[in-house]
């Protein structure tokens, strides 16, 4: 048996050099355990991001390559895109325990020993030196990159204090407080947002990259760092607040670009898979279509003008989305201590503080206003998903005879409203819908499922589609949205403008 085909609760025996020399054991670097580990994966076809979702033929294939390449890396792409949480299940790749010098700072290998206190340890104990096992999860280590941000955070400075109390000269690397990138010694060290980290501390990442060097107030000193780097950028970043140096980007080998889900069904797994659900909320009836309508929102914000798209729409907005829609209709069911109830779209109200927080908005938007823009994304996905479901209404209105929603637009037209509140009852839900003649039967003839909680959703569904294409008009109530005939609902605006001018 090798030292590899050990197990664990094996390896922890181990508590001396020379045990761990007996069990065969080699030192290798972090890079070629994570290599060897990704091989083992691959071999045996284990997943090895899971949980990832819409990377599986981009970004996954290229950061493997990059592992087996054993280069640093950085992940390229805007916010909400899975970057750090790339970084941090490369952990996974880690073998689970590693021996260290016991007390040493820098993680010291037992038989490549890096900092001064190691090579004592061994020097003064030999073969009886005492050595402990690191987990792999603390062998990850990650840094925001702020504008404070300093080379005595990162690398590392003298300590005066040390020096003190050890009675030693600034010339002793004894007195050295290492940071934490030497701390990192053997592990994963990811900086976030590496744009943001001021061009002077990129430079003192230059040798520790490429020789392994590292400067601290004119210490001459070499330490062969071992470190798996990995940094992410946001490409806003190289015009916008700063850039990563040409010398600094030369030495990170490869650089994978991420992106955002690109069908709704890839959408929807990742929001299913995030979105905290109480378990209260776990009775709550979710349609398939409020699925589709969430995820729909961040594609149309995506591509929304008055969205600033350097900036990116993250993934966060879509769940934050559906856990605010599943507030909603569970605080419809306080409100009228209901057992049962299902997500409707007039709670899709509740949603807007989810939207506005999460987009960037271009100078005509900021103009029009955060829920307005708002409202009309919601809007958009709505008349984008319509007609998955139903006839084309602009095409419906060239057949005269055959117009499907002939019966309901008349009923309209003859100055019938109808008022959908928010916080409704189901039974007054019920009443609303049922009360427009001919929605009931479109929705019969268009979507076969029986159950009532979806038909009503989709005949709730039919009028902000009809709405969205302006067959009808659809106005916001304080409490809740109106739909009525659209050409009396432009009359009634330009009898108020007539009125406003009047006065």
């Amino acid at each position: 048996m090798t030292y590899k085909d050990l197990s664990s609760e094996q390896l922890l025996k181990i508590k001396t050099v020379g045990e761990l020399k007996a069990a065969g054991y080699q030192p290798q670097s972090v890079k070629q355990e994570l290599r060897n580990n990704l091989i083992h994966r691959l071999r045996k076809k284990e997943e090895v991001f899971p949980g990832i979702y819409g990377y599986e033929e981009t970004v996954i294939p290229d950061l493997e390559r990059a592992i087996l390449s054993m280069h640093n890396i950085n992940l390229l792409g805007l916010r909400g895109q899975a970057k750090t949480r790339l970084a941090r299940m490369m952990i996974g790749l880690l073998d689970e325990y590693i021996p260290v010098v016991a007390g040493s700072e820098l993680n010291d290998d037992p038989l490549q020993p890096l900092s001064r206190f190691a090579k004592d340890e061994l020097e003064a104990h030999g073969d009886h030196t005492a050595i402990a096992w690191l987990h792999r999860a603390e062998r990850y280590t990650e840094k925001l990159a702020t504008p404070d941000v300093s080379v005595a955070d990162l690398i590392g400075d003298a300590d005066p204090i040390k020096a003190a109390t050890m009675k030693l000269p600034y010339s002793d690397e004894r007195v050295i407080h290492y940071g934490l990138i030497p701390r990192s010694h053997r592990g994963i060290f990811v900086i976030n947002e590496l744009p943001d980290l001021q061009a002077r501390i990129q430079v003192a990442l230059f040798n520790i990259l490429q020789e392994g060097d590292i400067q601290i107030r004119g210490f001459k000193l070499r330490l062969p760092l071992d470190i798996q780097f990995v940094f992410t950028a946001n490409p806003e970043d190289y015009t916008n607040r700063g850039s990563i140096v040409t010398p600094l980007k030369d030495r990170i080998e490869s650089q994978i670009t991420t992106h955002y889900p690109k069908t709704i069904d890839i959408g929807k797994q990742i929001t299913q898979q995030e979105a905290r659900i109480k378990p209260e909320q776990q009775s709550i009836k979710v349609d398939e279509l409020i699925r589709d309508l969430v995820e729909q929102l961040a594609f149309e914000a995506r591509d929304n003008e008055y969205v600033d798209t350097n900036s990116g729409v993250s993934a966060r907005l879509t769940i934050s989305a559906f856990e605010n829609l599943m507030s909603a209709a569970e605080r419809r069911t306080l409100l009228h201590r209901e057992k049962n109830t299902f997500v409707r779209l007039t709670d899709f109200w509740g949603l807007i503080p989810a939207i506005t927080g999460k987009i960037e908005l271009v100078y005509e938007g900021e103009q029009e206003g955060p829920v307005i823009v708002a409202q009309n994304l919601i809007g958009k996905a709505i008349r984008t998903q319509f007609v998955k479901y139903f006839p084309d209404p602009e095409k419906a209105k060239k057949q005269k005879s055959n117009n499907p929603y002939k019966e309901i637009t008349n009923w309209f037209g003859e100055g019938n409203t109808i008022d959908l509140l928010n916080d409704a009852s189901n039974q007054e839900y019920e009443k609303a819908l049922m009360g427009v003649p001919g929605l009931a039967d479109l929705v019969k003839k268009h979507f076969g499922r029986a159950d009532k909680e979806a038909r009503l959703l989709m005949m709730e569904f039919a009028l902000h589609g009809l709405a969205e294409y302006s067959a009808i008009s659809k106005n916001r109530l304080e409490r809740g949205t109106q739909f009525k005939d659209l050409l009396s609902s432009m009359f009634s605006f330009d009898k108020m403008n007539d009125e406003d001018e009047d006065y």
